[in-house]
């Protein structure tokens, strides 16, 4: 009688197992280097994307992404919508859970100097038709004579630019025909709904944030700041310290690399965005008396109508 007991019992759990839904690891998805994403990355830096989560997988091009989603190596990507389709005929089964992007002028083919429009190409080496490219290795490749045009979006758009190429058709020409979206295995429906939620908030959240970024750098600029000063004045939109001179380390030649941008913001989040919430970047909290004591040592070069401000944040 024990027996069958016992035997019952491990039936019932073994049941129960089944049924019962294990911890959620972290969802992954990959991304290449493409503005659409980057609300997302935004999102991770103000830490309102839990890495436990989700892991953002960046990836220097969309073909890197596609290849990683086939292997198994991500659960999700984003992904243009004509990428999608060759997923799904293979029979991946990708869902879609957002629109990320319509591209409205970002998506454009480039030719050299001299060339006007499409019909100049004419005759020429294209990548997309005959040398096969990286979005990341076209401009070296325009630059060094290898083609004579590209099709390509920005940040890359701007490198080609800057070495003489002109824009010879553009994504406004073809209206909400160029979507950018989030998709992951539908597998992950079921298994990971919390990742799911949290994609979905963060992002609603991150294109506000990033709004009244813009939109403050634009009332700045109004005012009569130069661009990288307003980037600096309207840093408090990003819950970051106001610093007009932040900024200003960039000249023309670094201000043309994505990863110059992107360090600068990510100091400016990770290490300054914390003194507002009376911390250091270590996270330790800064106690009053160690905050009045910094003041008073530098009061006298603070302008006197903002010490009031100051005490009052104190």
């Amino acid at each position: 009688m024990r027996q069958l007991c016992v035997l019952a019992c491990a039936a019932l759990l073994l049941s129960l197992s089944g049924c019962m839904r294990g911890p959620e690891t972290a969802l992954r998805i990959g991304t290449n280097v493409w503005i659409g994403s980057e609300p997302l990355y935004l999102a991770r830096e103000l830490g309102r994307l839990d890495p436990a989560d989700v892991q953002l997988v960046e990836y220097p091009s969309a073909s890197e992404v596609l290849r990683a989603f086939r292997n198994q190596a991500i659960d999700g990507m984003v992904i243009s919508l004509d990428e999608l389709f060759g997923l799904a005929v293979d029979g991946f089964q990708p869902r879609i859970i957002l629109v990320v992007d319509v591209s409205h002028g970002a998506d454009v083919v480039v030719g050299r100097r001299g060339m006007r429009t499409m019909r100049d190409l004419k005759g020429k080496s294209v990548d997309v038709n005959v040398v096969h490219l990286e979005s990341n290795e076209q401009p070296s490749a325009f630059e060094k004579g290898q083609v004579d045009g590209a099709v390509t979006f920005d940040p890359y758009r701007a490198q080609f630019l800057r070495a003489g190429a002109n824009t010879l058709f553009d994504s406004t020409q073809i209206p909400g025909e160029i979507v950018d979206l989030l998709a992951v295995r539908s597998t992950v429906f079921e298994r990971q709904p919390k990742a799911i939620q949290a994609l979905l908030e963060v992002r609603q959240f991150a294109l506000d944030r990033l709004a009244d970024y813009i939109i403050a750098t634009r009332d700045a600029i109004q005012d009569g700041q130069p661009i990288l000063s307003a980037l600096g004045v309207a840093l408090p939109a990003l819950h970051v310290p106001r610093d007009t001179v932040f900024f200003r380390s960039l000249n023309d030649k670094t201000a043309g690399h994505l990863s110059k941008w992107k360090t600068l913001f990510t100091q400016a989040i990770k290490k300054r965005a914390c003194y507002l919430m009376k911390q250091t970047p270590t996270q330790s909290l800064l106690l009053e008396d160690d905050l009045l004591g910094a003041f008073d040592h530098v009061r006298d070069t603070i302008p006197a109508d903002i010490h009031h401000s100051i005490e009052a944040y104190i």
